[in-house]
């Protein structure tokens, strides 16, 4: 085991280890900071990944990837920044063997806290995401937290980039978002 890494919960590998991995073709769309790569990952910083494990956060829906990075740049702040360039990306993803979680439930069958899903409690889900690497799947799909779509997230470490084709991207006019949206 790494220094600082903790063992993973056997329980939790069991019940994953009876999960068949699924594959996945189908468009994902992410949000991604103007001038910056749509395949830099992420370590360490969400739900879905732990500190060890670089990930690409992205959802099914156009307004799910928007609604997710809206929530974070709104954390904290008393005026929604003004200066910020981002761009949306749909991409074109090919999986071999995902996590699929398809619902609250099954979530919380997990260990994960379904009353709280939306808030920034973040531990069990990282914890198994870290199991899902571990056991071999390329990535997750699981219910989006901020907009009624899913969630996919895939594994950076173990996932073939060649696997992701870029279709289309667009800055987002944060200002029109939030007032089509109610933000």
């Amino acid at each position: 085991m790494t220094a600082g890494r903790r063992a993973h919960d056997d329980r939790l590998l069991d019940a994953l280890g009876e999960m068949e991995g699924q594959p996945f073709s189908g468009r994902m769309w992410r949000v991604v900071r103007e001038g910056c790569s749509v395949l830099d990952g992420s370590r360490g910083a969400g739900r879905w990944n732990p500190y060890h494990l670089s990930v690409l956060y992205g959802t099914t829906a156009p307004d799910g990837a928007i609604a997710e990075i809206h929530y974070h740049l709104n954390q904290g702040q008393s005026v929604f920044p003004s200066r910020l360039r981002n761009r949306l990306h749909e991409l074109e993803i090919t999986t071999e063997r995902t996590l699929i979680l398809a619902d609250l439930a099954q979530l919380a069958s997990l260990g994960v806290e379904e009353a709280r899903y939306r808030e920034m409690l973040f531990e069990r889900p990282r914890e198994i995401a870290d199991a899902a690497a571990f056991l071999g799947f390329d990535g997750i799909i699981a219910p989006s937290a901020r907009w009624p779509c899913e969630a996919i997230v895939l594994f950076l470490d173990t996932f073939p980039l060649d696997n992701i084709e870029a279709i289309t991207d667009a800055p987002i006019d944060w200002i029109d978002w939030r007032a089509r949206n109610n933000r």
